[in-house]
């Protein structure tokens, strides 16, 4: 509503993170008590209920709680995307673009988080990236993100075509990024590279 009222104006970062970081809080939370409970049914239960008549089957209160947080969080991460989808289309700033590749991974889209985040990578380059420390560590932990991703993409997909990506950008960052190779952001840069040449020498996967 404000954002429709301001013509998507008025918008607070620092809020946007703060509902996001909550939002990941809450689907952790909830992930891993789902977990739990199944572990603990699976100990008491040696008849898997797939395998029960449907009207033997019965559902634990904690069970039931956990279904319940989880339709909520559902709800609330749908609002949360269309708020961010809404905001990116109007200001594409690295910082949202940052905060909608969270909201995409939290989903398990991984193309669309990659997608995000090459273009928070593109927001930051620029003539000044290289003459500003405090814009190259922002820089420097959105592709080691963008990296990861592309990481997971491959090990899920059995593609090799995102690891050739992750590799080219942080061969052609490092080159650029020598006058900050006394940072701590250059030597993660470095061991992401280290790390994706391991994972392309290890064997043949289809491209």
């Amino acid at each position: 509503m404000v954002l429709n009222m301001t013509n998507n104006k008025r918008i607070d970062t620092v809020l946007l993170e703060r509902i996001v970081l909550d939002m990941e809080g809450r689907t952790s939370i909830i992930e891993s008590e789902s977990c739990r409970t199944t572990h603990n049914l699976n100990r008491t239960n040696n008849t898997c209920a797939k395998d029960l008549p449907v009207e033997s089957v019965h559902v634990s209160s904690p069970e039931e709680s956990i279904m319940g947080r989880s339709r909520e969080n559902e709800h609330l991460m749908e609002f949360l995307g269309k708020i961010l989808q809404q905001v990116v289309r109007s200001e594409s700033s690295a910082d949202m673009w940052g905060l909608y590749a969270r909201w995409l991974k939290n989903k398990g889209d991984l193309t669309m988080c990659s997608e995000a985040l090459l273009k928070q990578v593109r927001s930051y380059q620029g003539s000044d990236l290289w003459k500003d420390r405090d814009r190259f560590k922002r820089f420097s932990y959105a592709s080691l993100e963008l990296c990861k991703v592309y990481m997971e993409i491959s090990s899920s997909s059995g593609s090799r075509r995102e690891l050739f990506a992750a590799e080219m950008h942080l061969k052609n960052v490092l080159k650029q990024a020598e006058g900050f190779s006394d940072m701590e952001e250059f030597r993660d840069l470095h061991a992401c590279l280290d790390e994706l040449k391991t994972k392309l020498q290890s064997g043949p996967v289809a491209t």
